[in-house]
């Protein structure tokens, strides 16, 4: 008997909103097979149908909460059974949380470090072999936030350091087996994140802002090319150069001071 090979898909988690519904459109724009991943499968299934009426593949719908300790081993599990094997690894699900690390919910913030770190660990390295043989890669989606000490969202700035490092040490391991790896590095985009960590409308200047397409895109093409890092925007880039230029105790000043004016604003907001 023989057994057809089985079909590369492109995983992107997160895929239910922001930039990674774009990075959903942009990576479909270029003919890729998508494996869409959120807890949300409505928003799933509405961005499958979505791309679908524009003639290109419809999408799988994978419907999965990413904190879940057996999160990889469902999503390996799902793609067996459909005959199907990444090609390209799209890490974006992640969230953060504005306040003080010693007030905030300790059980929220351990699931940040779920979703955030560990499980784009798991997903980057398990498919490694299938990358390979496809001759893919990753892209795993961090923040200029992991170039600065973070106080008023310690861990979340602490998790993007993490991807940044890891990410960038990965792209240095697999070259020699042909996968790229590539790590996005945003600054403000306005999507679902913002809400979700407490921030106000107006937390970071409207300089720093881009589109989700926009980083969609950039993240694309520096995935394609094999870049190791892209920061969108000029004003981001400058932003992750200053750290290198001002003592690590200055950073840290400078950002806990601004946050600490923000948890202001935000509790006159809701007062």
């Amino acid at each position: 008997m023989i057994v057809s090979a089985a079909r590369p898909v492109t995983l992107i988690t997160g895929a239910s909103a922001g930039i990674g519904t774009a990075l959903a459109r942009v990576f479909a724009e270029h003919g890729h097979q998508l494996v869409l991943i959120a807890r949300r499968e409505q928003a799933l299934a509405a961005l499958a149908d979505e791309i679908a009426a524009l003639g290109r593949p419809r999408p799988i719908v994978l419907a999965l909460d990413l904190a879940r300790a057996d999160a990889v081993a469902e999503i390996s599990r799902r793609l067996a059974a459909q005959n199907l094997e990444p090609q390209f690894v799209v890490n974006n699900a992640g969230f953060g949380l504005l306040g003080s690390a010693a007030r905030l919910d300790r059980a929220e913030q351990l699931t940040m470090i779920d979703v955030n770190v560990r499980v784009l660990v798991d997903l980057s390295l398990a498919f490694v072999n299938h990358l390979t043989s496809n001759k893919g890669g990753i892209l795993n989606v961090a923040s200029v936030a992991g170039f600065l000490p973070g106080p008023g969202m310690a861990v979340y700035y602490a998790s993007k350091a993490f991807v940044l490092s890891f990410t960038e040490a990965l792209h240095y391991e697999l070259a020699r087996r042909g996968v790229r790896v590539t790590v996005l590095c945003p600054g403000p985009v306005s999507t679902e994140f913002q809400a979700r960590a407490g921030l106000p409308i107006d937390y970071h200047p409207a300089v720093l802002g881009r589109s989700a397409d926009s980083v969609a895109r950039d993240g694309y093409r520096a995935l394609m090319q094999g870049r190791a890092r892209i920061v969108p925007g000029l004003a981001n880039k400058i932003v992750t150069f200053v750290p290198r230029l001002m003592p690590r105790s200055w950073m840290l000043r400078l950002v806990g001071m601004a946050q600490a004016g923000r948890f202001g604003a935000r509790s006159a907001n809701a007062s």
